[in-house]
């Protein structure tokens, strides 16, 4: 992999709000305010707090960016400096990736997140974060079911185990699908992962090459950037439980949000509070996945670890030598979700067809990104591919109906 510590090409202007039509418009002007106001509809918040929460969804869409009150936060100073750039300036004229994650940053300070009192780490989110999980349990008892199959095969040998890790793969790409989607691409007995219906519906697919890397890791650590909790969560978590329990790996380091944030994100309560859900649910498939994972967490050979790099507006290059020291340490980076995809790229306008490793040239280890689509930011696609999925499907780049799987080595 050849270092560099910024992308190899000019750096294109970020997204922003002010760009008529656009998806990024209608996130700022539409969904932003949305969101605030289901935080007053799904919590017990105080008067007060309500009217902040209702005063910045009024602003969002023509107001000014706000202030940051001192909320004892950890985050307070680096905040107050990445303000500083854009003071005086409307919210949809800043760039987007910085709107979101201070938003979400400014609704933690306006329900008193970090201020000691009955309000202090009080998830905003919480709900939405458990009803996804309880919701998804039927998925969940089958997956379970299929990553405990897979498993008791992967003694079979090479073969056997990079089958389960495209179909886990597949499943971690696709893990926001709660629907019970993915299971028409089981046979009736659900034995067997049927890929080819996902396939259609990958645009960039390093599936097969991610496998044999993993393999070939001989022992080893892998890092997980992780994005959703819910049902992706425990997609993800079948992924990570299937390459420490077939000893393909010695050690997985999960990356996770140190505060709530893109409503769903996952933090380290949230790994710990599915792992609980799990084991109570009584289904045996469910509770020995669920067993294994605590086990593994008290072993050490999983961690679960948070940085505020991880909730700051900075781009993936910007990233902190400390994290990057110890990113170098795993042998594979995935990086999951649309979020984490827009930081790695800086959430900028790259050409759609710009290769991806001119950009994630800054990562000192392999990558992949497990990405469904879900803004208009995206490299790395074939002129054809996006010629053909333009015709079948206008809104490709933000329905989350399409994916990548990319290999940066």
């Amino acid at each position: 992999m050849n270092i560099s510590h910024i992308p190899k090409l000019p750096i294109p202007p970020a997204f922003l709000g002010s760009e008529v039509g656009s998806f990024t418009e209608f996130t700022v002007t539409q969904r932003m305010p949305a969101i605030a106001r289901r935080v007053i509809t799904e919590n017990n918040f105080s008067s007060e707090i309500n009217t902040s929460l209702e005063t910045l969804a009024t602003e969002l869409p023509t107001g000014y960016v706000r202030p940051l009150l001192n909320d004892t936060g950890v985050d307070f100073s680096a905040w107050n400096t990445y303000l500083e750039f854009y003071k005086g300036q409307r919210w949809v004229d800043v760039p987007w990736f910085f709107a979101e994650t201070y938003f979400f940053r400014l609704i933690l300070e306006i329900t008193n997140y970090f201020r000691p009192g009955i309000w202090q780490d009080v998830d905003p989110f919480e709900l939405q974060k458990s009803q996804g999980l309880e919701a998804s349990l039927d998925s969940i008892i089958l997956l379970c079911s299929q990553a405990n199959n897979w498993l008791d095969n992967s003694q079979l040998g090479e073969e056997s185990d990079q089958t389960a890790l495209i179909a886990l793969l597949y499943f971690a790409l696709w893990g926001n699908r709660v629907d019970l989607s993915l299971w028409s691409a089981f046979d009736s007995d659900r034995s067997r992962f049927d890929i080819q219906t996902q396939l259609a519906h990958i645009l960039v697919n390093d599936a097969s090459q991610v496998t044999e890397l993993l393999t070939s890791s001989q022992g080893g650590r892998i890092d997980f950037i992780l994005d959703n909790a819910g049902f992706e969560l425990v997609c993800d978590l079948c992924l990570v439980d299937f390459l420490l329990t077939s000893r393909l790996v010695n050690q997985v380091y999960l990356h996770l949000k140190p505060h709530p944030t893109f409503v769903s994100d996952a933090m380290i309560k949230d790994v710990h509070y599915t792992t609980n859900f799990l084991a109570a649910t009584g289904n045996q498939q469910v509770t020995s996945f669920a067993k294994r994972l605590q086990e593994n967490i008290a072993s050490g050979c999983l961690v679960l670890s948070e940085d505020y790099f991880w909730t700051s507006p900075l781009a993936f290059w910007e990233i902190p030598n400390s994290l990057k020291k110890e990113l170098a340490n795993a042998s594979l980076v995935v990086v999951k979700g649309d979020a984490n995809y827009r930081r790695l790229l800086g959430d900028r306008h790259w050409e759609l067809t710009t290769n991806i490793a001119d950009i994630v040239c800054y990562l000192p280890v392999p990558m992949v990104a497990l990405r469904t689509l879900k803004s208009e930011v995206a490299v790395g696609l074939k002129p054809e591919v996006i010629e053909e999925v333009a015709k079948s499907d206008s809104s490709w780049l933000t329905n989350g109906q399409w994916g990548v799987i990319q290999l940066v080595v």
